[in-house]
């Protein structure tokens, strides 16, 4: 079992090992920033703000949760379920379900076209998504349709947990951060946040807004690149 300092030892190591290696590439500079701060400001989140935010970063392979305020990051909460794992799910779900095999390309299109976190989209329901592959037994080709309330049902394990962390950070939200963050909102950034339907059922399970961001794919990246704009305004960059 990891203790809290064992932790803040282990990413005290990492981040030294991070600028070693990065000096040792040839940079003359390098400064280090949390994926969920970088996310912030890309999405638009003014993070030096005195009042707290809430981002949840959804990637492929953990789910970053933290609460931003006045340029730090107060608390945070990260855990090894991600995007990874719906396509993991997917694919085992197709297999059993469906006899068919699907790669994990084809997978994520279908967590593309008809991943949901509902059983019920309404009028936002995608259309069915056409499923080519190979039978798992006598590997003659298939064509499976697919609707999203099925692939919804196969979701719920994983999308659960990341509901379980999203509570778990709350509970550590100081009192008066978590007032901002009810009236703020929760942001949804990273792949997963494009499951259809992820916002409002995190909404149902809080009771806070969830909102997802525009372009969430590329939020860390286009928040990185206006913190390397702004080195000199930003002093939680780590160098």
């Amino acid at each position: 079992m990891l203790t809290k300092t064992m932790v803040k030892t282990n990413v005290y190591i990492f981040t030294l090992l991070l600028l070693s290696v990065a000096i040792l590439a040839g940079c003359r500079d390098v400064y280090l920033i949390f994926e969920p701060m970088a996310a912030a400001i890309g999405i638009g989140i003014d993070v030096e703000a005195p009042e707290g935010n809430m981002i949840v970063d959804i990637g492929g392979g953990s789910t970053e949760i933290a609460v931003i305020s006045l340029g730090g990051i107060v608390s945070n909460n990260s855990i090894r379920t991600a995007g990874d794992d719906l396509t993991d799910e997917i694919r085992e779900y197709m297999s059993k379900q469906h006899n068919v095999k699907v790669s994990e390309r084809m997978a994520e299109r279908i967590k593309i076209h008809v991943g949901s976190a509902l059983t019920d989209l309404g009028e936002e329901a995608p259309e069915d998504y056409v499923v080519h592959g190979p039978n798992k037994v006598t590997a003659l080709p298939m064509e499976v349709p697919v609707c999203y309330q099925e692939i919804a049902h196969c979701l719920d394990r994983t999308i659960a947990k990341i509901e379980n962390a999203v509570l778990s950070a709350l509970e550590k939200t100081p009192p008066e951060l978590y007032a901002d963050i009810v009236k703020n909102g929760i942001y949804l950034a990273g792949g997963g946040a494009l499951i259809k339907g992820l916002d409002k059922r995190l909404n149902a399970k809080t009771g806070i807004p969830f909102h997802v961001a525009e372009d969430p794919l590329r939020a860390i990246a286009r928040g990185t690149g206006i913190a390397l704009k702004n080195i000199n305004r930003f002093s939680f960059l780590m160098k």
